[in-house]
């Protein structure tokens, strides 16, 4: 059976991440129907953690019209992230999103956001 245009595009985007470990951020699949993914990126400089999203939640099932719905799989504490639902507040993930984004350019924008708080975001964030 043939892959789908998406399953195509996923496993592109997941050997470009793997091919530029410069990055600092990566993901894998958590089975092999390429639906779920866990993202992985390093923390801000000045912690030794790497924060994983949740493999649960990075659903790549409606890429590209639409960013992978992501999450963390621990809580966070950020004035960006919702503390009750785990959503993430960030235009670039949401309205702001273009069939031509990436996970890897998902997965940056939100290790940036968690380096640059972005004080009106709370106010947008749905769920929170």
């Amino acid at each position: 059976m043939a892959a789908s245009t998406r399953e195509r595009r996923i496993s592109k985007e997941l050997s470009d991440l793997q091919n530029d470990p410069n990055s600092g951020v990566s993901a894998h699949p958590v089975d092999s129907s390429l639906l779920h993914l866990k993202g992985i990126f390093l923390d801000p400089p000045d912690t030794l953690r790497r924060r994983h999203l949740s493999g649960r939640h990075l659903d790549t099932r409606k890429l590209p019209l639409q960013i992978p719905v992501m999450k963390f799989d621990t809580k966070i504490w950020h004035p960006n992230v919702s503390s009750v639902t785990g959503a993430i507040c960030l235009d670039t993930l949401g309205t702001g999103w273009s069939p031509v984004g990436t996970i890897k350019m998902a997965l940056i924008s939100l290790r940036m956001l968690l380096r640059i708080p972005q004080p009106k975001g709370p106010a947008r964030c749905r769920g929170g």
